[in-house]
């Protein structure tokens, strides 16, 4: 009863607060219903885009990951906290000097609308087919897995789950269709606090459970007993190995942190640049203490259970259940429902605007005006919540692995879509038809690789060398048949872009912590030895594409 009312009461709290915050603003027009007004602050754009990024299949996943290879995973946490001050320094100031809502709304105005609906279509069929559904039953069994939400009502496991997220489904469609981005952001970073302090919670009581009461004496413990699980350097047959964080880790991530439209859109929404841009930064810095919640709860699960646990994914939720006081349970279950429902609102938010500004507007009806987007957005909103409802728990009759199938079918278009964005940031005269070209081929390119021929390297180098070989064919077209007149990049003044003054000091501060987490958790000497061979070697290369991208739009222009 006790955790019962926590959960009640915690989830009352942030649906009271996220109301107080938005009871004043203006929804019957696109920009505050889709950018909230132009409004977001710091605090909720860093909130809104840690929880959009975090949910269940980082708590169970990267923890069961965890569980069987140690701190290597915590590449995807600490390589995203570069790119996100890269996102940060360059590609935010860009996107606000435009007045952009999605990053197909660039590539019109960079291109032509035909490359605005291809990419539309892309981001679309990403969301409303794999990412919607697969979210809202993947957080229907973490639920399961973490709570025994059958047990504690007395039925079957289908049941509970078809309950749940129909629950998840219902509550999360409430936030982003009736109430807009603010709202949905604002929900975000309550239970983004609530994130972090229960992680943390379970991860400080776990160390104290193996230190007898000591958290200290735990970790020093579980180090002292697994100090191969502590190590920040994948061997080449490990699921990262230490090479793939310069080539398609730092691409993927590019592509999740600087593009993807469910992401981004906290920060298009600010209220100026040097708002959007100490949001972004307090974001990265967050993302630097995914390792205390995804990460470390892994590995004390593998120490205390020795590695045993038939099913590794079940690690997280051992612990939880092992450490975690009664009083805490409810607390804990809303703070994941939060996750679950800000990765599912955050998306399909996201869709609602792409359909109404992109291909309502843009294809079907564009002298619709401001009130009909919003109205459109809402209906369209309706149908893929509940399309995705139905759907969701069907994905139980899908082969073992779809989850994980889903994830490699992410590089259809995370690499193509990043290299159009990319080339048509640095050049002025690359055509449309090298970007349509771009989209196309590195699509085919990817599905032919991986799926047909089945090329033997790894999936992140493959996603990297795909993606150069994309900028490289756009670049010959555009020399070849270069547009008549160079594109202008024209400041809309909706927002000011003034930036903020610590911004690449603060980001010199979070790559230097990142770099600094590889080393101090490298297992030996020669592994630190490697850390600084690729960093210069990625320091130079980096250099050397920006002389030469330098020199393109000298070129171009």
């Amino acid at each position: 009863m006790l955790a019962f009312i926590s959960f009640v009461g915690f989830t009352a709290l942030v649906a009271v607060l996220a109301w107080w915050y938005t009871r004043k603003d203006d929804l019957s027009n696109s920009e505050g219903y889709y950018l909230a007004g132009r409004s977001l602050t710091a605090t909720f754009i860093a909130g809104s885009m840690l929880l959009t990024n975090l949910s269940t299949e980082h708590l169970v996943g990267l923890n069961g990951l965890a569980y069987r290879q140690g701190f290597i995973v915590m590449a995807w946490e600490v390589i995203a906290a570069i790119t996100i001050a890269m996102f940060a320094l360059y590609f935010l100031p860009k996107y606000l000097k435009l007045g952009i809502a999605t990053i197909p709304e660039f590539l019109e105005k960079r291109f032509d609308k035909g490359t605005l609906l291809i990419t539309s279509l892309l981001f679309l069929g990403c969301y409303v087919i794999s990412l919607l559904p697969i979210v809202l039953y993947t957080g229907a069994l973490a639920l399961e897995s973490l709570f025994d939400v059958s047990a504690v009502f007395g039925i079957d496991k289908t049941t509970a789950i078809w309950i749940m997220v129909w629950g998840t489904g219902i509550l999360g469609s409430i936030y982003a269709i009736f109430g807009g981005l603010k709202a949905v952001a604002v929900s975000d970073t309550i239970n983004g606090v609530g994130l972090l302090v229960g992680g943390i919670l379970v991860t400080v009581l776990g160390l104290a459970y193996v230190g007898n009461g000591d958290a200290w004496a735990g970790l020093t413990e579980v180090y002292r007993s697994n100090p191969d699980h502590f190590n920040s350097i994948g061997s080449d047959d490990s699921v990262v190995p230490f090479s793939t964080l310069f080539t398609g880790m730092i691409i993927s991530n590019l592509f999740f942190w600087c593009t993807n439209q469910s992401i981004i859109q906290r920060a298009l929404g600010a209220k100026s640049l040097k708002e959007g841009q100490k949001g972004v930064l307090l974001c990265a810095f967050l993302k630097l203490l995914g390792p205390l919640l995804i990460i470390l709860p892994g590995i004390i699960a593998y120490h205390i259970y020795q590695g045993k646990l038939d099913i590794p994914d079940q690690a997280y939720p051992n612990l939880v259940h092992l450490v975690l006081p009664d009083a805490f349970v409810g607390f804990f279950a809303a703070v994941v429902v939060g996750a679950v429902l800000s990765t599912f609102n955050s998306a399909l938010n996201s869709s609602v605007t792409l359909f109404s500004r992109n291909v309502y507007k843009a294809q079907i009806n564009p002298n619709a005006s401001d009130m009909k987007l919003v109205s459109v957005g809402k209906w369209v909103g309706t149908i893929l919540a509940l399309v995705s409802m139905i759907v969701a728990p069907l994905v139980a009759n899908a082969p073992d692995g779809l989850y994980f199938l889903i994830q490699e079918l992410q590089g259809i278009f995370n690499a193509p879509i990043l290299s159009v964005v990319v080339v048509g940031l640095l050049t002025k005269r690359v055509p449309a038809i090298a970007a349509k070209f771009g989209l196309i081929f590195g699509m085919v390119a990817y599905i032919v690789c991986k799926f047909i021929i089945e090329v033997e390297i790894h999936f992140f180098h493959l996603i990297a060398i795909l993606f150069v070989i994309n900028v490289v064919v756009m670049l010959i077209i555009g020399k070849m048949a270069p547009m008549a007149n160079p594109y202008n990049e024209e400041y809309t003044k909706q927002v000011d872009i003034q930036p903020w003054a610590y911004a690449k000091a603060v980001s010199l501060v979070v790559t230097f912590a990142s770099i600094s987490m590889y080393i101090f958790m490298a297992k030996n000497v020669l592994d630190i030895v490697w850390i600084g061979y690729y960093c210069f070697g990625a320091a130079t290369v980096l250099y050397f594409i920006y002389v030469f991208a330098k020199q393109r739009m000298q070129q171009f222009k």
